[in-house]
């Protein structure tokens, strides 16, 4: 049975306060004379208990990595400690407004420093600007970093290369920076074709964004060929940072030969991410593109944390106000409750469960490049008789979202690659967690084998009904 919702749930006068106070509305107080009266738009009339339900009711049938495994390849979504929530609510931070005069925001500003030392330490980079809302704003602040680079010095390389493992973001990104975008084949391997990359690299080429390991879940182990061949053609290499978390703290984009990188804290530093709220996408440069960041990056000068108002090439601001506070704040406990130990293990632990999926589920889901992956695997839905598509939906039923398939959300699979899903299991699931998402996997393998009109008509245990028809 559908829930009801909240304009069905109207009964009218159910609205009185009557848990707060029964007194009739002849002797409330009139209101004040400044205050604006409006007339009734028509709202539905709900008392308080039927909200506090409804909403909790939705919150219940809602799927989030708090009440079940999330797969979700690319995207990441990992656990989130709640220890770094409590953090984000500390009063001196909550209370703060963004309109506040900005030397009374020392508490930011030292969290700010702090934080961008962080970032700098574990991408290897020298400089670094927090504001960007989310990692497809860092790309942006990146790309415009590297327009005003070549600008200045009367350069016009108006074309960036971008895989065809790429987020759909980067040509996105590059599109909205003013560039023109040519992508770069994969090879037979699943990794940058360096042979046609080389014939691609012209006096036009500004810069080349590159993911590694890629959405593919293969890391590109000739990075520092193709570093040299894209320095050679005096571009600049982009590092997209949306799978950092297979590397943190065992390799740095900076001494791979990246040139500026961005982080998508959610995916790397664990900190919410969806539903539509707050985001961030620091973006981290060398030392010779840091005149260029965006503001607010903060500086130390006679020992105070405070932003540098003195940085005359820079692309100006981002984001409004100082960046997304609260979600910076998660990310900077998750790193000092880590430190360089814990990230690294958490990168040695997603890898590790990305592998262990990936050979147990083989037999039934076969990956689509036999080798050893990094933090998620693309595997073949080949030997299944319905699509992939509607196995994933069956997943729903048994309390696992669904993996990432081909032209779902910004992710495109190069090649003939239709019957493939993304799994990524992140660091934050148990052995145990996981041998439970492989008997469910093997369970909808079974149904499909005996019965195809079970998983053809998936999802069946869920109150909405699919609504694409297929």
């Amino acid at each position: 049975m559908p829930t009801p919702s909240i304009a069905e749930l109207h009964r009218p006068g159910a609205a009185s306060n009557v848990l707060a106070d029964s007194a009739p509305a002849a002797a409330m107080p009139p209101p004040p004379g400044f205050a604006r009266l409006r007339s009734c738009i028509g709202l539905p009339q709900v008392s308080e208990v039927d909200v506090v339900r409804h909403f909790t009711r939705l919150s219940q049938e809602s799927h989030g990595v708090d009440n079940g495994p999330y797969p979700l390849g690319s995207c990441t979504m990992k656990y989130n400690p709640k220890r770094n929530d409590e953090l984000a609510r500390l009063p001196g931070f909550a209370c703060a407004h963004p309109m506040q005069d900005a030397d009374t925001l020392g508490g930011v500003w030292e969290m700010y420093e702090r934080l961008q030392a962080m970032v700098c330490e574990i991408t290897g980079m020298d400089a670094c600007c927090l504001a960007p809302a989310a990692g497809a704003q860092g790309e942006f602040a990146g790309l415009l970093m590297i327009r005003r680079h070549f600008a200045r010095f009367g350069v016009h390389r108006p074309v960036v290369l971008v895989p065809d493992s790429a987020h759909g973001t980067n040509p996105a990104s590059a599109a909205m920076a003013g560039f023109a975008c040519r992508i770069v084949p994969s090879d037979a391997k699943g990794r940058v074709d360096r042979q046609l990359l080389r014939a691609m690299l012209t006096p036009e080429v500004a810069a080349f964004m590159l993911t590694n390991p890629s959405t593919l879940g293969l890391f590109e182990d000739q990075i520092v060929e193709i570093a040299d061949a894209v320095h050679a053609n005096g571009s600049l290499l982009y590092y997209d940072g949306a799978n950092l978390n297979a590397l943190m703290g065992i390799v740095r984009p900076g001494d791979m030969g990246f040139d500026l990188v961005h982080v998508n804290v959610h995916k790397t530093f664990s900190t919410p991410h969806g539903g539509g709220g707050p985001g961030a996408g620091p973006v981290a440069v060398k030392a010779t593109l840091a005149q260029y960041l965006p503001g607010p990056v903060v500086v130390r000068r006679s020992g105070l944390a405070q932003p540098d108002g003195d940085r005359p090439l820079s692309i100006g601001r981002i984001k409004a106000f100082h960046g997304h506070v609260g979600v910076l704040l998660r990310a900077y406990g998750y790193l000092r409750t880590m430190g360089a130990r814990g990230l690294r293990q958490a990168s040695e632990n997603a890898v590790l469960n990305a592998n262990y999926l990936q050979h147990r589920l083989a037999p039934m889901l076969p990956p689509v490049y036999a080798q050893l992956c990094k933090h998620e695997t693309l595997l073949s839905g080949a030997k299944l008789k319905i699509s992939v598509r509607q196995f994933a939906k069956r997943l729903i039923d048994y309390g696992i979202h669904p993996p990432t398939l081909v032209g779902a959300g910004c992710v495109y699979f190069p090649g003939d690659l239709k019957s493939a899903m993304l799994i990524e299991p992140t660091e934050t699931e148990t052995k145990a967690s996981l041998d439970c998402q492989v008997d469910i996997f093997q369970r909808i393998f079974n149904e499909d084998a005996m019965d195809e009109t079970l998983d053809g008509g998936a999802r069946l245990g869920r109150k909405m009904a699919r609504i694409d028809g297929n």
